[in-house]
C-alpha cells in the first residue's frame, strides 16, 4: 500500500512539474512582452518609473527559474533522486519568497508610482510635438483614444502645451476627440486637429481673447488617471486571486517533494540521463 502511494505521488509530482514548466514559459513571455512593448500604456508606465522595468526583469528571472525548477522536479520525481528533489524544493521556496517580496514592494510603492507617472505624463503633454515622431507620444495617443480620456487629471492638462495654446483656430489633441461609439479602433489618432468650420464648437462665438479656447474642444472631459485607477481596481481582485492560487500550488509542490524525498532511502544515479 505504501509503495503504491509513493508511486502515485511520484507521477502526480511529475505532472505537477510539467505544468510548472509551462507556467514558467508563460511568465517568461509576459516579462519579455513588458520589456518589448512600445505601443500601449505599458510603454508609458515603463517611462514613468523604473519600478515596472525592474518588475519585468523579475518576471523574466522567475520564468527562467520556474522552467528550470519544473525540469529538475520532473527528473527528480521520475528517477527518484533526492538531490534533484532537494534542489526543486529550494527553487520553489525561492520563488515563493520572491513573489511575497515583489507583492510587498508593489503594495508600498503604488503611491510613488502614481506620482511619478503623473509627472511623466505632465512633462509629455507640455513637450508634445504634433509634427514629431516619438514612441512615447504615440503610446500616450493610443491610451487616450482607446481609454476615451484626455490629459491626466482632466483635459485642461493640455493647456500647458504652448504650441497648442498659441493656435488661433480651435485646435485640440486628435487622440482626445470624443467620437462616441463611431470610433474606429484600428485608426491611429495623433497630433493636433483643427475643428471643422461648420462644427458646433467652431460656430460658437470664438474666445474673447482670439485664442484657442479649451472649453470649446470636442474632446473627452475625464482625465486618464481616474480611468487607470478604475482599471486597476477592477483587475486587482483577479490579480490577487491568481497570486494566491499560484502560492497554494507552490506550497503543495513543496509538500509533495518533501513526502517523496523522505521515502527515498537509496538513490540510483545511473537512472539519471547522461548528456
Amino acid at each position: 500500500m505504501g509503495a503504491a502511494c509513493i508511486k502515485v505521488t511520484k507521477y502526480f509530482l511529475f505532472l505537477f512539474n510539467l505544468l510548472f514548466f509551462i507556467l514558467g514559459a508563460v511568465i517568461l513571455g509576459f516579462g519579455v512582452w513588458i520589456l518589448a512593448d512600445r505601443s500601449s500604456f505599458i510603454s508609458v508606465l515603463q517611462t514613468s518609473s523604473g519600478f515596472l522595468k525592474t518588475g519585468a526583469f523579475v518576471f523574466v528571472g522567475v520564468g527562467v527559474v520556474t522552467m528550470l525548477m519544473g525540469f529538475l522536479g520532473c527528473l527528480g520525481a521520475v528517477n527518484e533522486v533526492r538531490c534533484l528533489l532537494g534542489l526543486y524544493f529550494a527553487f520553489l521556496l525561492l520563488i515563493l519568497v520572491t513573489q511575497v517580496a515583489a507583492g510587498t514592494l508593489f503594495y508600498f510603492n503604488v503611491g510613488q508610482l502614481k506620482q511619478e507617472m503623473g509627472d511623466v505624463v505632465g512633462r509629455l503633454i507640455r513637450t508634445y510635438n504634433a509634427s514629431g515622431q516619438d514612441n512615447l507620444q504615440e503610446a500616450w495617443d493610443y491610451v487616450q483614444a482607446q481609454v476615451k480620456c484626455c490629459g491626466w487629471v482632466d483635459f485642461h492638462n493640455w493647456t500647458d502645451n504652448a504650441d497648442l495654446m498659441n493656435r488661433t483656430e480651435l485646435t485640440f489633441p486628435c487622440s482626445c476627440q470624443a467620437t462616441g461609439d463611431k470610433d474606429d479602433p484600428l485608426s491611429q489618432k495623433k497630433g493636433f486637429c483643427q475643428a471643422p468650420a461648420n462644427s458646433t464648437a467652431n460656430s460658437t462665438t470664438s474666445s474673447p481673447r482670439g485664442r484657442n479656447d479649451p472649453d470649446l474642444w470636442p474632446v473627452y472631459k475625464e482625465g486618464c488617471m481616474e480611468r487607470v485607477q478604475a482599471w486597476l481596481q477592477e483587475n486587482l481582485t483577479i490579480i490577487l486571486g491568481v497570486c494566491v492560487g499560484v502560492a497554494v500550488i507552490e506550497l503543495l509542490g513543496m509538500l509533495l517533494s518533501i513526502c517523496l524525498c523522505r521515502h527515498i532511502h537509496s538513490e540510483d544515479y545511473s537512472k539519471v540521463p547522461k548528456y
